[in-house]
């Protein structure tokens, strides 16, 4: 009976909705050595370009392990824990590298410190929620919240070398590529604090309704 409830769990836990979420969080280092290597240990600007093929593939990973875990009916309780972790720790790792080498920098740091004051404030929620059995479903905001800020660091990723590509296309030295990243990373800030504060009124309603 042992063995068959090991195998059971075994096989639930490395379903191809959980590896590519495995993959995913396993993609987190791999983006913060090559944005290191290029930036701080003066590497080829091609790691650069690697960074942003792992960051899409990571994206990819996210949009799969979701379709395949209810396509296929393969929804568990250790993907359901991983999958938002795999997600804040791509989102904080890049916003932490891209500060470091000064593609955020400014007033555009205050955006990238409200959306990771906000991954914060919704994780401790919802672990107080999930004390007193209250679920807080995803809404359709916070999943274009979501999808922007992948987009917005998807460009800053690219940052100079996309800015290198598209001044030899257009022979404009601007940096095109990333200030729309960071355009993008204002609107999905603005985007933060809106869905964030609809978990932080939900939190303080059940805490109220406790204490009353």
């Amino acid at each position: 009976m042992e063995m068959a409830t090991s195998s059971n769990f075994q096989a639930r836990a490395f379903a191809l909705p959980n590896v590519l979420t495995y993959a995913r969080i396993l993609a987190v280092p791999l983006v913060v050595a090559c944005m290191y290597g290029q930036e701080i240990l003066q590497g080829g600007i091609w790691l650069r370009w690697v960074a942003l093929a792992l960051f899409i593939a990571a994206g990819v990973t996210d949009i799969l392990d979701g379709y395949f875990a209810r396509s296929w009916g393969q929804q568990t309780s250790i993907g359901r824990m991983l999958d938002p972790i795999a997600d804040k720790l791509l989102v904080a790792s890049c916003l932490l590298m891209l500060a470091a080498d000064g593609t955020i920098r400014g007033w555009s740091l205050w955006a990238a410190i409200v959306i990771l004051c906000r991954e914060i404030l919704v994780s401790g929620l919802r672990e107080y929620l999930a004390e007193l059995r209250v679920s807080v479903p995803v809404t359709r905001l916070a999943k274009w919240k979501t999808t922007l800020q992948i987009v917005a660091i998807g460009f800053l990723l690219a940052g100079t070398a996309g800015d290198e590509v598209v001044t030899r296309m257009i022979d404009i030295s601007f940096p095109f590529v990333t200030y729309i990243g960071l355009t993008l990373l204002w609107v999905s800030a603005l985007l933060t604090l809106y869905t964030g504060y609809d978990y932080f009124r939900a939190g303080i309603h059940h805490l109220n309704n406790e204490m009353g």
